[in-house]
């Protein structure tokens, strides 16, 4: 099967993650969208992420009835800060008979050269970027086995923008599921 790894932090996911991973399941030979919550990004500090357990289950909320979106929680088990070429590592020693890609944005892609054996990735592994603001020029690096180019509809929704318009008491109503919205205020995230 071929499947088409999120990775993110989704703090918290909000529309625009789940129109893309949609925009890839209908626009792509892609079969399956997994979001992978990625407990701490090496690129991001850990002081500023909402416990990995309640963002797993906010993006399990988001995607219940979409059978072909899974929520993993596979770089829990891993060693932190978590890196992409050690998932695929071990996601293809678990799962062997699938094929699995990467999703992401054009910003993303352009700072590939930052990641850890960002070139392995690209010789071992199919990329799905779709443009994002202000990154619309992309250049493929030579070596990369298979980059598909995609302008996905975007929704101009920040995580950002919903942690502090949450923080300072405004409607993050419209901008994440229902059931998103219902689970951060039951709890009081990012408050």
């Amino acid at each position: 099967m071929k499947i088409g790894l999120y990775f993110g932090s989704f703090i918290p996911i909000h529309h625009g993650h789940l129109l893309i991973a949609s925009y890839m399941l209908q626009h792509t030979d892609l079969q399956q969208i997994w979001f992978i919550v990625s407990p701490q990004n090496p690129l991001k500090p850990a002081a500023s992420l909402l416990n990995e357990y309640h963002r797993f289950f906010l993006v399990q909320l988001a995607i219940d009835g979409e059978s072909r979106f899974k929520a993993s929680d596979i770089e829990f088990k891993l060693p932190k800060p978590s890196f992409t070429v050690d998932t695929l590592t071990y996601l293809q020693e678990k799962y062997p008979g699938n094929e699995f890609s990467i999703i992401m944005g054009s910003d993303s892609f352009q700072n590939l050269p930052k990641w850890k054996n960002y070139d392995w990735l690209l010789k071992n592994y199919s990329i799905y970027v779709y443009r994002r603001p202000e990154h619309e020029k992309i250049s493929v690096f030579p070596g990369a086995k298979d980059v598909h180019i995609l302008t996905a509809p975007l929704l101009p929704i920040s995580s950002t923008e919903i942690r502090k318009d949450i923080k300072e008491g405004r409607s993050i109503r419209y901008r994440v599921p229902e059931t998103v919205r219902a689970e951060i205020e039951r709890n009081s995230y990012y408050q």
